[in-house]
């Protein structure tokens, strides 16, 4: 990261709390799939429902915030919540959509490794990861809506009658 725009991404807050957020996710899902002990079903899952908790937060304040924009600006749907399109500097969008990655692949990685619960039965608590995604989706959203530089809105063409 020897380039100045990428130091400045990793300076930017939301951008390390969703890093560190997803690290604390990959940690304790992994660790349940691998331990798969009662306590550590307990840590993946109570840590799988917390992080979707901020992530449906960060999605309402980012989309409240974004709502108010998008009376003066134009802002698509992607733009704001996977962050294509020159709204958002390269660097960010990288950062951003691998952290959502991640939560994605860790949530499909782990379900898939333990498919049955402690007990045999069909069902596992770890897919209670698949939530976790929704934490990428909302801090997306609301980096979005603080730090994006949308275009200004076009005024409607109106026909005369």
């Amino acid at each position: 990261m020897s380039d100045p725009s990428e130091r400045s991404v990793m300076a930017d807050g939301l951008v390390r709390v969703h890093l560190g957020l997803t690290a604390c996710f990959v940690i304790t899902a992994s660790y349940a799939a691998a331990s798969f002990s009662t306590p550590a079903q307990w840590v993946g899952a109570v840590t799988a429902l917390a992080l979707f908790t901020v992530g449906v937060a960060s999605f309402l304040w980012g989309f409240f915030n974004a709502v108010q924009r998008s009376r003066t600006e134009e802002i698509s749907v992607t733009q704001l919540f996977l962050l294509l399109g020159p709204a958002t500097p390269s660097p960010v969008t990288r950062v951003m959509n691998v952290a959502l990655s991640v939560q994605v692949i860790t949530a499909l990685t782990t379900t898939l490794a333990r498919p049955n619960g402690s007990d045999g039965n069909p069902g596992s608590s770890l897919a209670v990861g698949f939530l976790v995604p929704m934490l990428g989706l909302g801090l997306n959203g609301l980096w979005a809506a603080h730090h994006g530089r949308f275009e200004p809105r076009r005024r409607a063409v109106t026909q005369p009658e």
